[in-house]
């Protein structure tokens, strides 16, 4: 007889690994204990040494779907007395000090609940909350660990005999499944009409109710696992015009719910990948290409031809999809920008955005909105993190796991926070444009959040630079030592986070974005730099151009256009901004420039692409960010497809054209300057010609690729030690959520690979957005690094005062 101690962290807790434990130890006929505490789950087993063996490899290669292991430890104990009959039992959950277990994220509801849920046998027919250990919110209703029922919103719920008998019968796909209930203890569902005051109180069916509203052609607000949806019926022309008038959201795409994958083949081709990540359990917003016939209105999706469709992830979803019989929008309810209406004060105060609300009285704990994705390859590609992927933690470097507990607070657009302590990482979910007070309060209140689950205080804080972030102005305000990180470093350093490299690696990274604080007060975004991650020099940048009017140009690329014009010193006349721009706005602008009057200075690749979508007649004004990028690779994308973008040889007029970046030095120990010109050149050449649109959006996509490769080629040449060798090149920033651009960006990268005979590593995101959403984990590596750094240097100075003091006497250490 041998007997171990098993200890097992990650996310092992509220993912059923308890019961999973017990049935495994009773099945090999071993027996011990297992129980959870605040840091990890912790078991105590005792058999044959064969037996023992067999349960530790199991653990690991059989634990439960949802489970995450981070690290097993085992370490023998005394062995026991013989038993006669093995014994194995679950204990109570304990409180500890110190480090915490990782808390899940939400999963979709199981097909197993499913199957219950519409089964008129089952007692949980048609429960709204039907749930088991395998399925449910996780991370929206803890507020303490060890996760159990006490610490979650499900508290106040006492559980009926039949439901504790599950409960507490390891046995049972519900043992210790904190969200369980049923209609006899759980949560309460209801429907209000705002248009009749109506609000029933279970003499009517919340969900047919709901549902009939919804084909009737009105707005619902409905409540979600991490906050509330407005829903519509997305075949209503009328219908999904109305909630666009109310949010005053006139372009920018709605996401769509459907019943299932089959209903969703109707409206997107959903390729393998596709399908597996939208009924996978983070059942994120998948971006995909609609196909030609779908039922979807226009105004769905206005001029684009991608669609965001989810899957019902809920019981509530299931019951009012089956109900309705048709896609519907869901969009969150915020007002744009602001953070998800998570609770009653914030769906009351967006009344006038809908006609009904289905509402519940399980409380969110965090507020938590739908996780987007697009697939590119074979590869993932985050556009908003949120449900689904947060909180899971990046598991940072191992030379990075002793720095002091850190806050990083990310940027002013689409943020995010990052807490990492112990080698951990934990990027917060989505929380909005950080342009309001909500916004920061939102901050303050996860931060908070985040800071009491995982039992830490951050004892240093890392910002932005940007003098004027609102979340940089929040950490200069705290009173904890604070760390600024350039912007676009901090793109760099995420995305060498997430591939879990070592400060010191040597990198090529490209920081393609809109808009960036830079080192000499310009607006970066052009950016290509050089050297360990933590200690990258700017080596490449894309030519600067005078900005008009900062924030009104970036609202207005044909402003956008014509200063790059301006720059290039090509005539303005003619062209399709200047055309379409009233002439007293022209004259005026060409004045501004001249003189250059509040203009800034910006090597932005985001606004280089706003440029040329509104060179090209496709984007002149936009009302939400990267909208005028986004439909030149709409045009870039129909025309490859289409097979009249491109060929790749070499040729000097026709399809096959080639636009080429300038590139330049103003001296040997200087940037290369990346000089558009040339390709704005080309561009109106071609218009000249009469081209249409999507080839020559192409050839700038195509263009861009070929700089990237060109300028990675150029800096690999250089001659250097081994040891400054790159060994990886890394593309992040906004620019890179273009799925096109990137993809063509890593083609060409890799045929500079293969040339150079290297093992060289190409980098994208594949845990946070490549966009600012993902700014936070570059800055909490960063921030992780120069602590580490300066605490090393106080150490080495010390020792060496040490030394001179005690040298000095010529006792201790003889002559120095």
């Amino acid at each position: 007889m041998v007997r171990e101690r098993i200890e097992v962290t990650g996310v092992v807790q509220g993912v059923g690994f308890r019961p999973f434990v017990y049935r495994l130890a009773t099945e090999l006929g071993l027996s011990g204990l297992v129980g959870n505490d605040s840091a990890r789950v912790f078991i105590e087993i005792a058999g044959s040494p064969g037996a023992v063996d067999r349960f530790g490899r199991r653990l690991v290669d059989e634990a439960p779907p949802l489970a995450r292991i981070a690290e097993v430890h085992r370490s023998p104990l005394a062995a026991p007395e013989p038993a006669a009959e093995p014994v194995f039992r679950i204990v109570a959950s304990t409180a500890t000090d110190g480090a915490r277990t990782l808390v899940p994220p939400d999963n979709a509801v199981c097909a197993e609940c499913v199957a219950e849920l519409f089964d008129p046998a089952d007692r949980r027919h048609r429960h709204p909350f039907i749930t088991c250990t395998n399925c449910g919110p996780r991370f929206t209703i803890i507020t303490d660990l060890p996760y159990d029922r006490p610490v979650t919103t499900m508290a106040g719920f006492e559980l009926c005999d039949a439901c504790r008998s599950e409960y507490t019968d390891p046995g049972d796909r519900r043992y210790h499944a904190q969200p369980i209930s049923c209609h006899d203890c759980g949560p309460r569902l209801w429907f209000e009409d705002r248009r009749s005051g109506r609000s029933d109180a279970g003499e009517v069916d919340p969900i047919g109710a709901a549902a009939a509203m919804l084909i009737d052609g009105g707005i619902v607000a409905i409540k979600g696992l991490g906050g509330y949806h407005l829903a519509c019926d997305a075949t209503d022309a009328e219908a999904v015009g109305e909630l666009r008038r109310r949010k005053h959201r006139p372009d920018k795409p709605l996401a769509v719910m459907v019943a299932d994958l089959d209903r969703g083949r109707r409206l997107a081709a959903i390729g393998r990948s596709e399908a597996d990540l939208l009924a996978s359990p983070a059942a994120p917003v998948v971006l995909l290409r609609s196909v030609p016939d779908s039922p979807l209105v226009a105004d769905v999706a206005p001029g684009n031809p991608l669609v965001g469709l989810m899957l019902p992830y809920t019981p509530v979803h299931h019951l009012l999809m089956t109900e309705v019989g048709r896609p519907l929008v869901m969009t969150s309810a915020n007002v744009s920008g602001e953070p998800l209406a998570g609770d009653r004060a914030g769906i009351d105060a967006l009344i006038t955005l809908y006609d009904g609300l289905l509402d519940h009285d399980r409380a969110i704990a965090s507020p938590c909105d739908d996780s987007v994705v697009r697939v590119m390859g074979d590869r993932l590609l985050p556009v908003r993190r949120a449900r689904g992927y947060a909180p899971i933690p990046v598991t940072l470097a191992e030379n990075l796991s002793d720095g002091p507990p850190l806050l990083a607070v990310g940027a002013e657009l689409k943020n995010t926070f990052c807490l990492a302590v112990g080698g951990r990482a934990w990027v917060s979910q989505h929380l909005g444009d950080m342009e309001n007070l909500a916004t920061v309060q939102a901050l303050e209140t996860t931060v908070d959040r985040f800071t009491r689950l995982y039992d830490v205080t951050p004892g240093l804080l890392v910002a932005d630079a940007h003098p004027g972030y609102l979340s940089s102005g929040w950490a200069r305000r705290r009173p904890e030592p604070l760390v600024e990180i350039q912007h676009h470093r901090a793109h760099v350093a995420a995305v060498a986070a997430e591939a879990g490299l070592a400060p010191s690696t040597v990198v090529i990274g490209f920081a393609f974005d809109g808009t960036g604080y830079g080192d000499d007060g310009a607006i970066w975004g052009g950016e290509v730099f050089f050297g360990p991650v933590s200690d990258l020099t700017r080596v490449a940048h894309l030519a600067p151009i005078p900005l008009p009017g900062g924030d009104a140009a970036i609202a207005n690329p044909w402003r956008v256009a014509l200063a790059h014009l301006h720059a290039a010193g090509l005539d303005w006349a003619g062209t399709r901004p200047a055309e379409w721009a009233e002439p007293d706005e022209v004259a005026l602008l060409r004045a501004q420039l001249a003189g250059n009057v509040a203009c800034l200075p910006t090597t932005s690749m985001g606004r280089l692409f706003d440029a040329v979508s509104s060179l090209v007649g496709l984007r002149h004004t936009i009302s939400y960010e990267a909208q005028a990028a986004i439909e030149l690779e709409i045009a870039a994308a129909e025309a490859s497809e289409a097979g009249v973008a491109a060929t790749p040889e070499e040729v000097t007029d026709g399809v096959g054209r080639r636009y080429r970046f300038g590139l330049g030095r103003a001296g040997v120990d200087e940037p290369i300057v990346i000089d558009p010109a040339p390709v704005l050149s080309a561009v109106l050449a071609d218009l000249d010609r009469g081209e249409v649109v999507g080839p020559i959006a192409w050839r700038f996509h195509r263009a861009v690729a070929d700089v990237v490769a060109t300028v990675a080629e150029t800096l690999l040449a250089e001659p250097a030690p081994a040891e400054n060798e790159a060994v990886a090149v890394a593309l992040s920033g906004g620019v890179f959520q273009n799925v096109l651009a990137t993809a063509l960006c890593l083609d060409a990268l890799g045929g500079v690979v293969d040339r150079s005979g290297r093992n060289i590593e190409l980098l994208t995101h594949h845990a946070v957005p490549p966009n600012d959403g993902g700014l936070a984990l570059g800055q909490a590596y960063l921030g992780l690094h120069r602590t580490l750094v300066e605490a090393d240097l106080e150490h080495q100075q010390k020792n060496q005062e040490h030394w001179h003091v005690s040298g000095s006497t010529g006792k201790d250490r003889g002559d120095p």
